[in-house]
């Protein structure tokens, strides 16, 4: 059978005020024809479908047409959702009994009696939810997928404050990994003759990130060692931007996010996988599948005369354009002055071409130089969700209260949306 892994879209992503909603659905519209053309049996989504908890109405509207989409033109291609950390379980979870009518399975959150239970005392009704049966195009099981979805540490464990950090880190890692080791052996239990399939959302060791990707488990795990997961087929992760391997492991895959998320990811092509499974054989094989870049965006940097020079000629760039669109840009300035004058500047030499300058970023040379140097974050950069807990993360909290807090912000926030929208 063929799976494509896919993950990290964030619909609903504001990019320093610009919508995404048209490059998004491009992707999404995209994507069905991969299916149909590369006759696909799944899609395995490992999280963070939306950008934030309370996602706008039109990133709403993009889930549920894809959804609708796929099911009529692919009705066959069973499609799999996981939650990611920038994910609400509530809001993924008010749609799951009825997306299941269209072949669509929804995984929002980690049961706390599967969490709890040992593998053995789990319910039958409990084990569908968290094995799923992944068919061929003969409709018969050529896989089973333990469907994870990210793991809070609230669900996982419960702080101590007598624990020192690195207690805490050992103490959430056994934790995930037992979580992990429960499920695949109620797999072999259950479909001992099935290849087993993973998902995941977090962080591994020596994962490659960039600006848009932002700690998950701050304070109590950096990051999950490979080598914990258990002997799985094929893992697929989410989480990371990159496409990329793990432990130099085929079959422990990051696929990336689908569009670029920040303007340090640009120079390497954003893909999907098709990942290839045989009953008998097991994990055949990953393929990267490359996604079209459905906005252009790029990135100049250098002292101003080197601005001023790449800025006077595009057209390389802006040739590529479709009627209408117009280049995003981001300028990185390495200067010792403060130049006032320097968005005025930029304006000037933009002004006959279509380009957008979303960020200007001026970098001291002087200052750069020194060893205790951190790249600092703006404000600009940051969603409302990553300014509470950052800001939260300031107090001493146990966890219970903690998550009382973020989860009475979401609720502000999503009453002032809809006010906004009244």
């Amino acid at each position: 059978m063929k799976i494509l892994h896919t993950s990290d879209w964030h619909l609903g992503q504001l990019f320093y005020g610009k919508s995404r909603e048209q490059e998004q659905a491009a992707f999404l519209d995209w994507l069905v024809d991969q299916v149909k053309s590369q006759k696909l049996d799944a899609i395995l989504v490992a999280g963070d479908i939306f950008d934030t908890g309370t996602p706008p109405s039109y990133a709403r509207a993009l889930y549920n047409q894809f959804i609708v989409q796929l099911h009529h033109e692919c009705p066959d291609c069973q499609l799999i959702l996981l939650a990611g950390n920038h994910d609400s379980v509530a809001v993924l979870n008010e749609s799951k009994g009825l997306l299941s009518a269209l072949n669509t399975q929804v995984v929002a959150g980690a049961d706390p009696e599967a969490l709890e239970q040992p593998g053995d005392h789990l319910t039958g009704d409990l084990v569908k939810e968290l094995l799923l049966p992944l068919t061929d195009s003969t409709k018969k099981p050529a896989a089973v997928l333990c469907a994870i979805p990210f793991l809070r540490p609230s669900d996982l464990m419960r702080s101590r404050s007598d624990q020192s950090a690195e207690e805490r880190q050992r103490q959430l890692t056994q934790q995930i990994q037992g979580y992990y080791y429960q499920l695949f052996d109620l797999a072999k239990q259950y479909y001992p003759d099935l290849p087993v399939v993973m998902t995941g959302h977090l962080t591994t060791v020596g994962a490659s990130t960039s600006e848009s990707v932002k700690d998950i488990y701050i304070g109590t795990l950096d990051a999950f060692p490979a080598s914990a997961f258990p002997p799985a087929d094929y893992i697929a992760l989410g989480h990371i931007h990159r496409p990329q391997k793990v432990a130099k492991s085929e079959h422990i895959r990051y696929c990336g996010s689908p569009v670029a998320l920040s303007f340090d990811e640009l120079g390497r092509n954003k893909e999907v996988l098709i990942v290839e499974l045989e009953p008998e054989k097991g994990f055949i094989a990953a393929e990267s599948l490359t996604v079209p870049v459905f906005q252009p965006l790029i990135r100049l940097n250098g002292c101003l005369s080197d601005i001023e020079a790449q800025l006077s000629d595009l057209s390389p760039e802006t040739d590529k354009l479709e009627p209408g669109q117009t280049l995003w840009a981001e300028i990185n300035v390495q200067t010792d002055d403060y130049l006032a004058d320097l968005q005025l500047r930029i304006e000037d030499l933009i002004a006959d071409q279509p380009v957008e300058v979303l960020r200007i970023r001026r970098d001291n040379r002087a200052r750069s130089t020194l060893a205790d140097h951190q790249p600092s974050v703006q404000l600009d950069e940051l969603t409302p969700e990553e300014v509470f807990l950052k800001r939260l993360s300031q107090e001493a909290l146990d966890d219970e209260r903690r998550n009382a807090l973020v989860e009475c912000f979401q609720q502000i926030r999503a009453e002032l949306q809809e006010g906004g929208a009244q």
